[in-house]
């Protein structure tokens, strides 16, 4: 059974995730502040698996000058299993283009692309506090273009 105080340190959890995306706070084992080792997670250009695939956040990121990620209306259920907890949330995610992308898409290019959607995630409890083992993305609406993906990402089903 969750109690309050697990609602609020999941709730802090998501919140310390989104700025530390926001912050490009990658230093050090950044991803084992949020994540299990077995984390699998699912987004609108494909699947990973494993903390190490957390490093891949870097290189999205990396493709806009700034995001602002907000995380509203957090609602977190207990698992039938001590120490694990459900969680979704809405999510509005909002990404500014380098300066570069704008001027190769023209001068009435969008400089944003805004995505609205909830996030799905399962969570367990560890010696240092609640990781995510599971987690989704589903984009509800867009504005905007996105960024340009590398081959490799284009040519992938999930693209």
């Amino acid at each position: 059974m969750t109690t309050q105080t697990d609602h609020i340190d999941i709730s802090r959890l998501i919140s310390r995730f989104f700025r530390a995306l926001d912050e490009r706070k990658f230093e050090g084992d950044w991803a084992r502040s949020y994540f299990t080792d077995d984390v699998r997670t699912v987004t609108p250009i494909g699947s990973s698996d494993g903390i190490e695939a957390m490093e891949d956040t870097k290189e999205a990121l990396g493709r806009y000058a700034r995001t602002q990620h907000i995380a509203s209306d957090v609602l977190v259920d207990a698992e039938p299993v001590p120490g694990r907890a459900g969680a979704s949330w809405n999510a509005l995610m909002t990404h500014v283009h380098h300066d570069a992308t704008l001027q190769q898409r023209g001068k009435d290019a969008n400089p944003l692309f805004t995505v609205g959607g909830y996030y799905e995630a399962e969570l367990r409890r560890t010696g240092q506090g609640w990781r995510i083992s599971r987690m989704s993305v589903r984009a509800v609406w867009t504005t905007g273009e996105p960024p340009v993906l590398p081959p490799e990402i284009q040519q992938s089903p999930a693209a």
